[in-house]
């Protein structure tokens, strides 16, 4: 009894003394939390902006732990353990008392726009585990004391303009999972201090300035699957591929030597890029290395010494390969019929540039998945195996420059997603099969410099797809130019020089507005220029040289403010030469073989134009006599001439024979512009040309003395931001190698040192005289050169047909450019539109090519798939780490569309906690969708009534606010159906462009709902 009454003392004692300890301790909780708080009003004292009022929630009334935006706190000691405030729009500079919150496990800015250093003081965050602060813009060298923070398992600083070397005291941090420094400013060798992070598992340092060699240290690493080394100035390998490594990227650097032979082990290898290095020697076999699904070994020195190519037989075994790219290299040999039997999730396949020899395998037509096919500048003989055909979905197909032979396939016609299709420099012979009119997504047809004959199809000439290239020049062809020619209203280059076509120029070629370059010299074509040809005013280089044409040159041609080069030699034309435009520059115009031409500027050397006199007593009749005998006289002469010149050229062409191949080019030449050029256009980058600015840069209106006055809008990018380059880079790889109606063109870039001697970088793009589609959807006045203040409002059918060409620009970006093209920043303001409203997709400074649609790394450890676009806009896988794709741009498409039907921006105030533009549309539907709408949709209805005079009759009896009605729950299906929240669900952009159509054609009159 007493030792039970013991025990009941004993227990009592201890419950108060824990009671005295956990008061204690509670009392001590606030003076610690006070030290947070205060830490954090700090952090935001620095914020210079703040655009989506996330730290609005900072204050002295809300508690710290509950109501603090991007904060979290222990639950037992009510310390703050996570500061995240990734993608919120803050713009300042990084507080060094960041380094009070001394509980911190989780420190995330990423994608802001801090600047300036990141404090030393985040050293003393001894429990941080995870520190993301990549996608900002900090300068200078990574603090060295980061390694004091030896819990750290992520380091992100990505994406930035840090500097100087890398930290050797780094490789105290054992725990280290993901480091992460692509895309900066970094020099130096890798540190041997980087061979002790044993957990290391990523390490990620593309796109820096990295000199020396690997260290073989490296090779102790052997946690690490994924090392990126890629874009540096790293020479030496002196490193050994482990079995257990995943991803190997080391492109564009100066490595040389040959493949370490121990790849051959890497049996769980995913990814081997080392292309555009030196790499030499024989490449090892990759039997074991079966799970291989991206090889890319291209434009390196390597070759295979006895002509075999064992390693191609050898990847048989990788069954998951997706892309193989060895292209640019000196390998030999006969192409073994092996290839036919690779992993049939193959969907590029790239052996261009080398010197392989023997067939096209037969069986080529097993690699059913293949999108991309490429057998360029090589030696392969032999016909085209018809095989080829059974790949259906083959977007591209490149096999110019070899020595193949036979006819083009009738087949290939049943290759409908064929988008590109290149067999230039080769021996093929007959027709162009008619087939090929229904590869309706063709976009560039290049069959020059073969033995091709019969005349052109009406069925080819009339894709009205191609837009890029349509190059038949150097064949045999005969007969007229199709009519049908003015079916190719978006193409930009045509060329069908060298061939035997007679007759004269059609008319409808002058359909063709999009034209940049034409090329119609060495063929015996005959008549007069064209008065319809003054449409292309688009026109860069116009060559007709070699051919009958006679009378006078057109005076339209000097109004061409685009023509940089106008070849009419050796044809008849007489008359006066123009002196303005183009004519001006003699070093742009060659007009030799022209005897009866005359005037011109002085640089011509032409004779004057003299107006003969006839006799004043002769009568009118007598006159009109002597006419026609000048006429009968002279045009005997004149037909000796021209077929004493015709048979004279035909021998010499036949004598002279084909020029020798080289590497393909379109060779478009843009403007060169220097930035003393663009400074005066734009008056000194004056405020007064100011169209707009943003984190990148901002865009000034300018115009251009050389060669005529004209508008351009100048992108001046803000080379302090860390995405400035890459904007730069990235828009400049886009638009170089796109072409369409509704993207915007690039007229040349310009890279340069101002007059500081600071680091110049600025795009010139054509100038939209009418503006963004932000400015017509929100804004109450137009703010246009040379033109008055004006309202504002877009009616139904100028919104769809908006609608349409977004829509059609994003279908040609994803499913019709031989890489898919993800946009990434789909909104209004990136929607321009000319002056006849015609819509035009601009700004690619985030676009991305999807080379490769999986990735076995998650999304954290790869800085690439960081968040990209604007807020509101953004499809919200993005923000759980999703890569990007196509399905992200259609989102974006989506609610962009339910902003033009509802004029109401998706960030405006309305849309707070789950509310959002998507759910707003859709709870309207279908019978509350007019209240949504746009007031203005509604009032416009004399701009929406039918064009079809059939629906007028008196018969007919139509409800015309129904129509509209039925119009706008349409819209806003499709916008709803674009923006769901899972990315496979969504519908597909092609097919938005056949629904919106289908709703103009209502519109319009042209079909009943």
């Amino acid at each position: 009894m007493e030792s039970s009454c013991m025990g009941v003392r004993i227990w009592s004692v201890s419950m108060l003394l824990f009671s005295l300890m956990i008061i204690t301790l509670a009392s001590s909780y606030p003076r610690e939390n006070e030290v947070d708080r205060l830490s954090l009003l700090a952090f935001k004292s620095e914020i210079v902006s703040d655009a989506l009022g996330i730290l609005s929630s900072w204050n002295d009334t809300s508690n710290l732990c509950g109501e603090w935006q991007g904060i979290t706190c222990g639950r037992r000691h009510q310390r703050v353990t996570v500061l995240d405030l990734q993608s919120s729009q803050l713009n300042g500079t990084l507080s060094s008392r960041i380094g009070n919150l001394s509980f911190l496990r989780t420190l995330n800015l990423q994608n802001n726009s801090f600047y300036a250093t990141i404090p030393q003081e985040i050293g003393r965050l001894s429990r941080l585990r995870s520190l993301h602060l990549g996608d900002n813009s900090f300068q200078g060298d990574i603090p060295v004391n980061i390694s004091n923070c030896f819990h750290l398992q992520y380091l992100v600083l990505a994406n930035n303009t840090l500097s100087g070397k890398l930290p050797m005291e780094l490789g105290s941090l054992l725990k280290l999972q993901v480091l992460s420094l692509r895309r900066n400013n970094l020099v130096g060798e890798i540190p041997p201090s980087f061979g002790n992070l044993s957990s290391l598992e990523y390490l990620l340092m593309e796109e820096n300035r990295l000199q020396g060699g690997l260290m073989s240290s490296l090779g102790k690493l052997k946690s690490l699957s994924v090392l990126a080394l890629g874009m540096n100035n790293l020479s030496g390998l002196g490193y050994r591929i482990f079995p257990n490594r995943q991803v190997f990227r080391f492109q564009m650097n100066m490595f040389s030597g040959t493949i370490p032979s121990t790849i051959s082990n890497a049996s769980h290898l995913l990814q081997f890029g080392i292309s555009f290095n030196h790499f030499t020697g024989e490449v090892p076999s990759l039997a074991r290395v079966s799970s291989l699904v991206r090889l890319e070994m291209d434009d390196n020195f390597l070759r295979n010494e006895d002509g075999d190519l064992n390693f191609l037989s050898s990847l048989i075994n990788c069954t998951s390969l997706q892309l193989l790219d060895i292209s640019g290299n000196n390998f030999q040999g006969v192409l073994p019929e092996s290839v036919s039997n690779l992993s049939t999730k193959l969907t590029v396949m790239t052996l261009g540039w080398n010197q392989l020899h023997g067939s096209i395998p037969i069986g080529i037509g097993n690699l059913l998945n293949l999108g991309l096919l490429s057998f360029e500048e090589n030696l392969l003989a032999d016909t085209i195996p018809t095989s080829v055909c059974k790949i259906s979905n083959l977007y591209t197909l490149y096999l110019s420059y070899n020595q193949l032979s036979g006819t083009i396939p009738s087949c290939l016609g049943n290759l409908t997603l064929l988008s590109s299709l290149d067999l230039k420099s080769n021996k093929l012979q007959g027709g162009i099969p008619q087939s090929l009119g229904l590869c309706n997504n063709l976009l560039a047809l290049v069959l020059a410099q073969n033995n091709l004959t019969g005349s052109i199809p009406q069925e080819v000439i009339s894709l009205p797809s191609l837009s890029l290239v349509l190059d038949l020049s150097s064949n045999d062809f005969s007969g007229y130019i199709p009519t049908e020619v003015g079916f190719l209203k978006n193409l930009g280059y045509l060329k069908l020089s060298g061939n035997r076509l007679y007759g004269e120029i059609p008319e409808s070629l002058g359909e063709c507005v999009s034209l940049e370059i034409l090329n119609l010299s060495r063929n015996m074509l005959f008549g007069t220029i064209p008065d319809t040809l003054s449409s292309l005013r688009g026109i860069q280089d116009l060559d007709l040289s070699t051919n009958k044409f006679f009378g006078a040159i057109p005076y339209y041609l000097q109004s061409f403010h685009f023509l940089q080069n106008l070849d009419l030699s050796f044809n008849y034309f007489k008359g006066e030469v123009p002196k303005q435009g183009v004519f001006r520059n003699t070093s742009a115009v060659s007009l030799m073989g022209n005897r009866r031409l005359c005037g011109g500027v002085t640089g011509l050397r032409l004779p004057k134009c003299i107006t003969p006199n006839l006799p004043r007593h002769l009568p009118k009749p007598a006159t009109a006599l002597v006419h026609r005998l000048a006429v009968i006289i002279i045009s005997s002469g004149v037909i000796g001439v021209i077929w004493l010149v015709y048979f004279i050229l035909l021998y010499r062409s036949r004598k002279s024979g084909v020029k020798s191949a080289s590497k393909p080019s379109l060779d478009i030449s843009f403007l060169k512009l220097s930035y003393r050029d663009l400074l005066k256009a734009t008056d000194g980058f004056s405020s007064r040309h100011l169209i707009g600015s943003g984190s990148s840069g901002s865009v000034y209106w300018g115009v251009l003395d050389q060669p005529e006055e004209r508008i351009v809008a100048v992108k001046v990018l803000n080379l302090h931001s860390s995405r400035a380059s890459r904007s730069f880079i990235s828009e400049c790889e886009v638009l170089k190698n796109i072409r369409h109606r509704n993207l915007v063109r690039l007229l040349t870039a310009c890279s340069s040192i101002d007059f500081q001697g600071n680091e110049f970088k600025a795009l010139v793009f054509e100038f939209m005289l009418d503006g963004n589609l932000d400015e017509w959807l929100h804004y109450s006045a137009q703010r246009v050169v040379g033109l008055p203040i004006v309202q504002l409002h877009l009616n139904l059918l100028q919104r769809v047909n908006i609608a349409i060409d977004i829509a059609s620009a994003l279908d040609y970006l994803h499913n019709r450019f031989h890489v898919p093209i993800v946009h990434c920043d789909l909104k209004p303001s990136n929607v321009l539109l000319e002056k006849d409203m015609t819509a035009c997709v601009c700004d690619f400074g985030l676009a991305t090519f999807l080379l490769d649609t999986s990735c076995p790394v998650p999304s954290v450890q790869y800085p690439s798939n960081s968040i990209r676009g604007t807020i509101g806009y953004i499809a919200p896988e993005y923000g759980m780490g999703s890569a990007v794709s196509t399905h992200g741009d259609v989102y974006s498409y989506g609610i962009l569309l339910l902003e033009m039907l509802t004029g109401t921006r998706p960030t405006d105030d309305m849309f707070r906690d789950d509310k959002n533009l998507h759910n707003f549309v859709l709870m309207a539907l279908p019978e509350r969708v007019k209240e949504i709408c746009d007031p203005v949709l509604l009032q416009e209805k004399e701009n929406c009534t039918s064009t079809n005079p059939a629906s007028n009759r008196n018969d007919v009896q139509y409800d015309e606010t129904q129509r509209i009605e039925d119009c706008l729950i349409s819209i806003a299906r499709i916008g709803v159906a674009c923006s769901v929240h899972m990315p496979k669900a969504r519908m597909e952009i092609g097919k938005v462009v056949a629904e919106l159509r289908v709703i103009r054609d209502i519109l319009t009159g042209n079909l009943d709902a």
